[in-house]
């Protein structure tokens, strides 16, 4: 029988590509890992790991091995927490991810009520992009987390909850000829420099399909995936941004926020938690929270936008 144990060492070897990196993430000696490895391969009767001097190289079989393990790891965390679960919710774990501008706004209020309820329970946040946090979140490291609407957002192992829209508001130095324009449509914008971020995201994508439906592509002259930085730039003059409703509760007075166009672009704040017949009452709970806060969010903390005279 595979020992469970040595196949969480594979996958980490397989995440890792390097018996030295993994041993120092398991916390083990690269010794113990290698021992581990061996013996796993003595259980499953194959070679998994191929070594050469470049590194190392997972066989067919390992490959295949470390699919299951990803499965198999998931649904004993599932066991865990259902069973840590049991106690309802006088004890137990909860695991959240997030992405910064939700970990900012959305999650400390949440984290803040849902300790208020039940202090008992152990609560720790991981700051995460869609695409970190989701495979964590299959892989039974996370247990609920906040995302936007990427196209990871599909995935028949994930269910996904709609928290809020957020839109996506035009941010131009203060001292900008469009700044007092009555009305703004990304047309008027084919001849600025833009500032976006360094990673394909929802509001990427939603730059990209806006100008693109105003017949141009937008000429990026800075990139940054801090929104402050975003608006230091703006505020330099130095080009335009769109900017996430709830990446702008901290404005500068130096740049102006406004609305662009008859329906402004929005990404969508989704809750992701794994697809299963089982929720913990911990999950169950956290996600109502997010659920309430999300709508109190939606209608106290708009933006301040410049009025257009």
């Amino acid at each position: 029988m595979l020992d469970v144990k040595r196949m969480k060492v594979l996958r980490e070897v397989a995440a890792e590509r390097s018996f030295s990196a993994a041993a120092q993430k398991l916390g083990y000696t690269q010794s113990a890992v290698s021992q581990q490895i061996a013996a796993l391969e003595r259980e499953a009767g194959s070679t998994l790991i191929e070594r050469n001097p470049r590194g190392i190289r997972l066989t067919d079989a390992g490959e295949a091995l470390v699919r299951h393990a990803d499965k198999i790891l998931a649904r004993l965390a599932e066991a865990e927490a259902e069973l840590e679960a049991i106690a309802g919710l006088r004890g137990g774990r909860l695991r959240l991810g997030s992405f910064p501008t939700a970990g900012a706004t959305l999650m400390p209020r949440a984290i803040a009520e849902f300790s208020k309820r039940h202090p008992a329970v152990e609560l720790s946040l991981a700051e995460a992009e869609p695409d970190e946090s989701l495979p964590r979140l299959k892989g039974g490291e996370l247990d609920l987390i906040l995302i936007d609407d990427s196209p990871l957002a599909e995935d028949d192992e994930v269910d996904f909850a709609h928290l809020l829209d957020d839109p996506l508001h035009l941010a131009l130095p203060a001292d900008h000829p469009f700044a007092s324009r009555r009305r703004l449509r990304f047309q008027d914008l084919a001849a600025e420099p833009w500032i976006q971020g360094t990673q394909v995201c929802a509001c990427q994508r939603q730059l990209q399909n806006a100008c693109a439906n105003a017949g141009f592509e937008p000429r990026v002259a800075y990139e940054s995936d801090d929104f402050q930085v975003v608006q230091g730039l703006v505020a330099a003059g130095v080009g335009v941004a769109l900017i996430p409703g709830l990446a702008l509760v901290s404005e500068r007075s130096d740049v102006v926020i406004r609305s662009i166009g008859t329906k402004p672009p929005v990404r969508q704040i989704l809750a992701a938690t794994l697809a299963n017949d089982y929720r913990s009452p911990a999950v169950v709970e956290m996600l109502e929270i997010l659920k309430t806060i999300a709508a109190d969010y939606d209608v106290r903390n708009t933006p301040r936008l410049a009025a257009a005279s």
